[in-house]
């Protein structure tokens, strides 16, 4: 029996890459009416392209739900240093999800917790019976590789992928795809704006992770490290195990979505309308 082929998508990932791969040159591309188009628009180019590529049974489009998360909670300066979203992008956040329910696709998202925990706990729910592929641009969700669930992250131009499974994790990588929890826990994270090991940078990280597997295994051994790199941890342990926290994506969310609500098939009519709308006249060949 074949099994069902799963696209988890990436959402924000997605329209935030699209808006800005098009509006560098200040195209916002915006319909008689005045409503700015870019990321929409550009979104689902990235989509139908890999909806093409990967050819799934079953969709699935996951959202952030505002900035506060029990991440910030946790952590004041959690992705503190982001700047507010550009104003021709904000009125695009509603209407991409209008687009994606014309596909009779399910928007998923959960208050208190990021697009990646909702990803992560759907990714682990739907890999026990088939198998999973997330489109995303966001390296933080390499740690949800696994055997069933595979990561396609967007290169620059349409198209092109670099997929990372189980069987080419180590390979591409160095480590294992829950290692990189740890790794991220030991140098911090500078999009999200969290420090890690002040002082720890990705090399030495990547060579402790690989020397001793787990951030447990490193403070067992703290008394075999270097100086610099001991009182680096002992200065830091704090920060460290929160920043721990902060990198795992939480694949237990309570969050939900029956997979006979994700078949991939739409009314063409339905989305020509919706696109017409738009005054998307290229998008509706690509359907």
């Amino acid at each position: 029996m074949n099994k069902n082929q799963v696209l988890l998508v990436d959402g924000m990932a997605l329209l935030f890459r699209g808006f800005f791969a098009t509006s560098f040159r200040g195209n916002f591309m915006v319909t008689s009416k005045g409503v700015p188009t870019n990321g929409v628009y550009q979104f689902m180019r990235y989509f139908l392209d890999a909806v093409d590529t990967f050819k799934p049974t079953h969709v699935v489009c996951c959202w952030d739900m505002g900035s506060k998360t029990f991440r910030t909670d946790l952590y004041d300066g959690y992705k503190a240093n982001r700047s507010d979203p550009p104003v021709e992008l904000i009125p695009q956040f509603d209407l991409i999800k209008e687009v994606v329910e014309v596909f009779d696709m399910p928007n998923i998202g959960l208050e208190n917790y990021e697009a990646d925990d909702c990803i992560g706990t759907l990714a682990k729910l739907y890999a026990m019976e088939n198998e999973v592929t997330i489109l995303t641009g966001d390296h933080d969700i390499l740690q949800l590789v696994d055997e069933h669930v595979r990561v396609a992250i967007m290169r620059k131009g349409q198209g092109n992928y670099e997929v990372f499974d189980q069987e080419n994790f180590y390979d591409k990588k160095g480590i294992q795809p829950k290692q990189i929890i740890d790794l991220k826990a030991l140098m911090g994270d500078a999009s999200d704006n969290y420090p890690g090991v002040k002082g720890i940078g990705e090399k030495t990280a990547l060579k402790l992770i690989q020397e001793y597997g787990t951030i447990e295994v490193i403070l067992d051994n703290i008394d075999r490290l270097p100086n610099g790199v001991q009182t680096k941890i002992k200065t830091n342990k704090d920060m460290l195990h929160l920043s721990r926290v902060l990198a795992e994506i939480k694949c237990d969310v309570p969050v939900s979505c029956h997979l006979e609500g994700a078949l991939w098939e739409y009314d063409k009519l339905k989305v020509e309308e919706k696109f017409t709308e738009l005054e998307f006249k290229n998008l509706a060949k690509l359907l």
